[in-house]
């Protein structure tokens, strides 16, 4: 049972000093990899125990006696050349036993990098009530050994240098602070990292709370048929209640798709407004829609905001087309549906060339072109009844 405990979590120096039996030097070394150790253990002699006898293991794992030196009745030493890093984070298990095999003393042997210059420090406010914070581990990330990662802020001008406490948001490398921020002052934040081999500091990063505002998802999304229309939704929701004391403009996008596929289709221009038409849908199918919220210019900042989420997806479906569903013998008829569909193809061609989205512009120009296009089929049933006559 101490054997296991003390692989586990390679307390050796505590294992050491309790028994009195033996001891190790050097006690729980860091080393960067490459490196060679030669290790000894020194048994008390009161206990009358042989140097010749003992033998030593790493990790579990008996070494060879060929690395062994006998130094004196009560001193052995082991040599461990070109060491490669560490397997477990709390360090590897150098221990020293009798011949029965139980442990006399132990030592941790932490092999490993110093850490890298951390990067891509980004921060971002969810309503101005908070900041979270997110980086990278420089380098390749893999220091071998247990580097500590510390993120510290400060008022650029003034005000004394804080600690982020809050590591435990589910994400590697990230921090939360929840309150206590000001607004209209900059802030200068940075990351340290630290282990056993060294320490190294990012760049620092200077920002205003007000400058990196995210908001929740827009509330109260629904979407609801256009009429009869088979090929249009119309989309509406809320602004962000928690903003609703900032002066602000928000940008808006959409993003939809249909039940069976997983590709969305994004609409960028959506601007201040809190609905939309959607236009060129297939009839009688059902589309999943998200809206998501960019506050831009808060409080007089000039910088674009962050977007926020989406928000919980929506479903509608839209009406089936009465034309594609009535079966006709009259080429004609079936030559003006094909005709009908061609135009409905080229006229939003020219729509998405010409005017993006749920811009006034190209509802205002679809609806005139069905207008015409009503017009225009009246039209041709009259020739077709004259003809007929």
């Amino acid at each position: 049972m101490i054997w296991l405990l003390f692989l586990l979590h390679c307390s050796a120096g505590v294992l050491s000093s309790s028994t009195q039996m033996a001891t190790i030097y050097p006690q729980d070394p860091a080393l960067p990899i490459g490196s060679s150790l030669t290790a000894t253990c020194s048994v008390n002699p009161d206990h009358g125990i042989h140097a010749g006898s003992l033998y030593w293991t790493l990790n579990g794992k008996r070494l060879p006696s060929s690395a062994y030196s006998i130094l004196s009745p009560t001193v052995i030493s082991v040599t461990l050349p070109r060491l490669s890093g560490s397997r477990q984070r709390s360090g590897d298990n150098l221990v020293c036993h009798n011949s029965g095999g139980h442990v006399l003393a132990g030592s941790c042997i932490y092999v490993g990098m110093p850490p890298e210059k951390p990067v891509n420090l980004t921060c971002w406010s969810r309503n101005t009530k908070d900041l979270t914070c997110r980086w990278a581990p420089g380098g390749q990330g893999e220091t071998f050994i247990k580097t500590k990662y510390t993120l510290k802020y400060k008022l650029r001008w003034y005000g004394r240098e804080k600690e982020c406490e809050d590591y435990s948001a589910g994400e590697p490398y990230t921090c939360y602070i929840p309150r206590d921020l000001a607004l209209f002052t900059p802030y200068e934040i940075w990351v340290e990292a630290s282990n056993q081999l060294g320490t190294a500091t990012s760049d620092i990063i200077y920002l205003d709370i007000l400058d990196v505002v995210t908001t929740d998802p827009p509330t109260d999304v629904t979407v609801s048929r256009v009429g009869d229309l088979e090929d249009q939704l119309t989309v509406h929701w809320g602004t962000p209640p928690a903003l609703k004391d900032f002066l602000f403009q928000a940008k808006y996008q959409i993003r939809y798709r249909l039940e069976e596929s997983s590709d969305w289709k994004v609409v960028d221009d959506v601007g201040n407004q809190t609905s939309c038409r959607l236009a060129g849908l297939r009839p009688g199918t059902v589309y999943f829609v998200q809206v998501r919220c960019n506050p831009v210019g808060i409080l007089g900042s000039r910088k674009a905001g962050i977007w926020s989420d989406w928000s919980h997806p929506t479903a509608a479906s839209t009406p089936h087309s009465e034309r594609l569903q009535t079966g006709s013998c009259d080429s004609k008829v079936g030559q003006q549906n094909s005709t009908l569909r061609r135009d409905l193809k080229q006229f939003f061609g020219w729509v998405r060339k010409h005017a993006y989205g749920c811009s006034g512009m190209s509802i205002k120009l679809y609806d005139q072109w069905r207008v015409w296009l009503q017009k225009s089929h009246k039209t041709r049933n009259q020739v077709l009844q004259g003809d007929k006559s």
